[in-house]
């Protein structure tokens, strides 16, 4: 019966359908082998060229009211760097990612716009020169006054990352105090986004992880066939002792440097800027 029927329901569509219906058929498994062939050869560009095919193309552009778009001008350094095009494309991917993450304030604190469009603005730079900017890894932000106490060890925490709860704290007054002394090797903000996408290369494959993890495999690599650049590194004090407390640190102080004081760093370490560059694909 059930097979009489199928029949039936065949029978009873017309030609002209049957060949819409086959033509769709087509069309989607196409569609399907071209994606499967762009994201194999967008992968092997990435691992050989450390950057994808293209980082921006979107079809419609968020934007920020005027209040947030003051905040950017008046308050973020790097945004006043881009040029026209690149600020919109900035702007966009700022009011995304605000519109993608849940700001939650605590101990009282009320979460404004400003708050909002500083800390995307952080997150964004540091991932303006990938595709997928949003990092997926953390779904909530969680905002104190200041330093807070944290659970994990029971100490006061200026910010930290749960890769597993996807939720990053910071304290709002180490957070702007990171941006009020520019050049101090110390910014809170990019310290725990550094943290998040470091994470998110390991637990999400894709473009940005092949390129993130491929150059910080080289940079690895290179300090341990060059023990005098390693001794070196640690000799100079440019970067804080608690680089060197884990490979996860390491990462997030050197970007830290490469945010805040990107001449001295390529100057007094050629090699290892060039591979921090590539790990963020940085294009400015």
């Amino acid at each position: 019966m059930i097979i009489y029927a199928l029949i039936q329901e065949e029978q009873s569509i017309s030609p002209t359908a049957r060949i819409i219906l086959l033509l769709a058929f087509f069309l989607g498994i196409g569609f399907i082998i071209i994606s499967r062939f762009y994201t194999f050869f967008e992968q092997l560009h990435a691992k050989k060229h450390r950057k994808p095919f293209f980082r921006a193309f979107p079809f419609f552009r968020r934007k920020l009211d005027a209040s947030q778009k003051r905040v950017l001008d008046r308050e973020f350094t790097f945004y006043q760097k881009l040029n026209d095009k690149q600020k919109l494309l900035f702007e966009h991917r700022v009011a995304s990612f605000i519109n993608d993450k849940t700001f939650v304030g605590r101990d009282n604190l009320t979460v404004d716009g400003k708050m909002k469009v500083l800390i995307a603005s952080t997150a964004v730079m540091l991932t303006f020169g990938y595709r997928d900017y949003i990092i997926k890894i953390i779904s909530t932000i969680i905002i104190y006054p200041e330093a807070f106490y944290s659970n994990t060890n029971r100490e006061l925490h200026k910010g930290e990352f749960n890769p597993h709860l996807g939720v990053l704290a910071l304290s709002w007054k180490d957070f702007v105090e990171g941006y009020d002394i520019s050049n101090d090797n110390l910014n809170l903000g990019v310290h725990e986004f550094a943290h998040a996408i470091h994470l998110e290369s390991i637990h999400r494959p894709g473009i940005n992880a092949i390129i993130f993890s491929e150059s910080f495999i080289e940079l690895t690599e290179y300090l341990d066939r060059h023990e005098g650049v390693k001794d070196k590194l640690i000799a100079s004090r440019y970067f804080r002792e608690y680089a060197y407390t884990n490979q996860y640190e390491f990462v997030a102080v050197v970007i830290e440097n490469f945010i805040e004081t990107p001449l001295e760093f390529r100057q007094q370490f050629p090699v290892v800027f060039k591979s921090v560059k590539q790990m963020l694909n940085f294009q400015l």
